[in-house]
């Protein structure tokens, strides 16, 4: 079969000829082939078709004339060339070989430089004379292509007149067989045929590529939900599933009663509940309570708490949302959910809508940050466009309320800002009560005991306190919680976790122990000093050892003796070392106290003005040169002066050095109580040699 035909039947029956990018056109095309088949016969076949096999008698005793009769007028229909190709002249006597043949020549010498005809005309004549193939295609007069050259090494074969030119082949030398094809008319066919292919075949990868992508992208769209079209012409059917369903709010069980330890902001939003319950109360007044609430306090405070007790409290739903919740990667998505969330609240006023995290979108607004400013402008109109007597309270919480954008935060959208500080002694232990009522417990737990000794700590703190200490006791095999897994949670959350496998050498632990040693005998004779928790020289964390302090009670301030004597504290472990163990001889280990005492003395000096040489000046962030070097002078003066201090403190108290050294190196770790019992002899014995002194004196 010749290259143009080989072209055409894959043109007509190629899978590449439909339209990859248009499904429905696809499915039509698909469908119109199965009714008609590969061809599209003319209405008048397809009636004499149907009429042909009809089911009867008649039918059945004309079925070869019938399918005669069909054969005879697909060919018909094909076109007189088909007729020709599948020899069906050949079957009447009146027109023989001798005319096709006469004007087979006739064509091929009328147009000598078409490779068609004369591959037809070489076709034929190798059915009567071989020979005169080879005199023909030899006398290099007609252009050939690929197919002439096949009938032309037929008629080689069939002569045996290739045999002639295997005895030049085999001696190495020029073959004697004529050029058999030009190359211009051979390859111009050829390379036709090849780029037609290939920009079909790059047509098809191209849009199948395009297809499956575009698919591919709407299930992930479709997944996220909040983007969809909108506007006119839209369709609800290329709407994201998610953004289908119906918003609904979150269940809530919290009341007041569930809220500990923030009594002051519990105080100021019961109006807010009391507004739910009764609003002709404060519009009977012309009293408009604020739009929206925000809720301000570093994490674990109970800011989300809070805002679900109002909810339950007042018995209205509750949508909550968080902050990150509004961006997707798609621009537009934040402010359509925006919409989507008040347009549910508004069909269940009254309710709250909670929004936690404020600041992922609440921020100041940037240049390059348009898709958050859309969002964010979105939340501004929502609070603009719902009034106070729809009964819609917006509330939002955020642990950095400086980087909110004054839109947000004016009078009119979050008009009141109520602060969730951290529990005092007596709000620590109402967090504690509440956690530790359903579970069982040892006579010795004293939650008023753990609560003075757990100052800073947060609910959150409090609440993984409460669930360290019964993990420990359910690993420890016991029935009840004792005093002992509670003040193990407390280490582990103050002083982390112990590693008791790590390898120390015994000159290393000799040294943590005389470094630990000047941290605590500094604090004990320091006044101001807060007081010692424990301390140990087992590793935790990423500390060799440590000393803890903690506060007797809630600081509210702290005066200039108390940073001076935190200042002395971080030096004893280094002065410790250079007495002990020589100036040669100190180490790394108080790389972290240097750098907290260097940013303590920083502080001292650039915020709280405690330095006389720069006064109370409040030093910005980039000062100048000269203010600069003022206030390094001043910070280096302040730690000299510490490490004075603390030198001289030192040599004065070797001996309880020596000996809390000791203690620590037997027994590893020492609780308050321990550290005043092995340095009371030693005071006392100092107490006494200073009255001696002044005595004398």
């Amino acid at each position: 079969m010749g290259l143009a035909q080989i072209t055409s039947s894959s043109s007509e029956s190629s899978p590449f000829n439909e339209n990859p990018f248009s499904g429905t056109e696809r499915q039509e095309r698909s469908d119109h082939s199965q009714e008609t088949g590969a061809d599209v016969a003319e209405p008048e076949a397809d009636a004499a078709a149907a009429s042909a096999l009809e089911p009867t008698v008649q039918g059945e005793r004309g079925l070869p004339l019938a399918a005669l009769f069909l054969g005879m007028l697909a060919s018909v229909r094909r076109g007189f060339e088909g007729i020709v190709a599948r020899g069906w002249l050949n079957w009447w006597p009146f027109l023989g070989q001798e005319k096709r043949l006469e004007r087979l020549i006739a064509e091929a010498d009328a147009d000598p430089k078409d490779p068609a005809k004369q591959a037809a005309l070489l076709a034929e004549l190798n059915k009567h004379s071989p020979e005169s193939v080879l005199t023909r295609f030899e006398q290099r007069d007609h252009t050939v292509d690929s197919r002439g050259v096949a009938e032309y090494i037929r008629a080689l074969v069939i002569t045996n007149a290739i045999a002639e030119y295997l005895p030049d082949e085999q001696a190495g030398k020029p073959s004697s067989l004529p050029l058999l094809v030009d190359p211009k008319a051979s390859n111009r066919s050829t390379r036709f045929a090849q780029e037609l292919i290939s920009t079909i075949l790059f047509t098809v990868v191209v849009g199948l590529m395009w297809v499956l992508g575009a698919n591919a992208l709407n299930k992930y769209v479709g997944s996220l939900g909040g983007i969809g079209t909108s506007g006119v012409g839209s369709s609800a059917s290329y709407a994201p599933k998610e953004l289908n369903k119906e918003i609904i709010p979150e269940k809530n069980v919290k009341t007041f009663k569930d809220v500990k330890g923030c009594d002051d902001a519990k105080q100021e939003l019961e109006e807010v509940v009391e507004y739910l319950k009764n609003p002709s109360k404060f519009t009977r007044l012309g009293g408009k309570l604020p739009k929206g609430i925000l809720l301000t306090g570093a994490p674990g405070t109970g800011k989300t708490l809070l805002a679900k007790a109002i909810a339950g409290e007042a018995g209205v739903p509750f949508f909550y949302r968080a902050g990150s919740e509004f961006e997707e990667m798609f621009v537009g998505v934040g402010a359509r959910r925006v919409r989507s969330l008040f347009q549910a609240a508004k069909k269940k006023a009254p309710c709250i809508i909670f929004i936690d995290e404020i600041d992922a979108v609440g921020s100041t607004r940037k240049q390059w940050e348009g898709h958050t400013k859309k969002t964010l402008h979105q939340l501004l109109v929502e609070m603009d466009g719902f009034e106070q007597n729809e009964g819609i309270i917006l509330m939002a919480a955020t642990n950095l309320p400086d980087i909110l954008d004054p839109a947000l935060t004016r009078p009119g959208r979050f008009d009141r800002h109520i602060v969730v500080s951290n529990p005092d002694v007596r709000g620590r232990q109402e967090i504690l009560e509440l956690y530790l009522q359903d579970k069982p417990l040892a006579d010795d737990v004293d939650a008023i005991a753990i609560a003075r000794g757990t100052p800073g700590f947060n609910g959150a703190d409090l609440a993984n306190l409460v669930n360290i200490a019964a993990i420990k006791a359910a690993v420890e095999g016991v029935e009840k919680i004792t005093a002992t897994q509670l003040e193990f949670a407390k280490d582990r959350i103050v002083m982390g976790t112990e590693r008791k496998t790590m390898y120390i050498s015994e000159e290393s632990k000799k040294l943590t122990a005389y470094h630990e040693s000047g941290h605590a005998i500094v604090a004990y004779n320091t006044d101001g000093a807060l007081p010692i928790h424990k301390a140990t020289i087992m590793p935790r964390g990423s500390a060799l050892g440590m000393v803890t302090q903690l506060p007797s009670n809630d600081e509210t301030s702290i005066s200039k003796k108390q940073l001076l004597a935190r200042l002395d504290v971080c030096m004893g472990g280094r002065v410790a070392e250079e007495l002990i163990f020589g100036r040669e001889q100190i180490t790394t280990g108080a790389s972290s106290d240097i750098h907290s005492a260097t940013e303590l003395a920083h502080y001292m000096v650039s915020s709280c003005g405690m330095s006389d040489a720069i006064g109370p000046v409040f030093v910005r962030e980039r000062p100048s040169s000269e203010m600069q070097s003022r206030i390094d002078a001043e910070v280096v003066k302040l730690l000299r002066e510490a490490y004075d201090r603390v030198k001289n403190l030192l040599k004065k108290h070797e001996n309880a050095l020596h000996a809390l050294a000791n203690a620590l190196l037997e027994y590893e770790t020492l609780n308050a109580d321990e550290v005043k019992q092995i340095l009371n002899p030693y005071q006392e014995v100092r107490i006494s040699e200073q009255q001696e002194e002044l005595a004398l004196n």
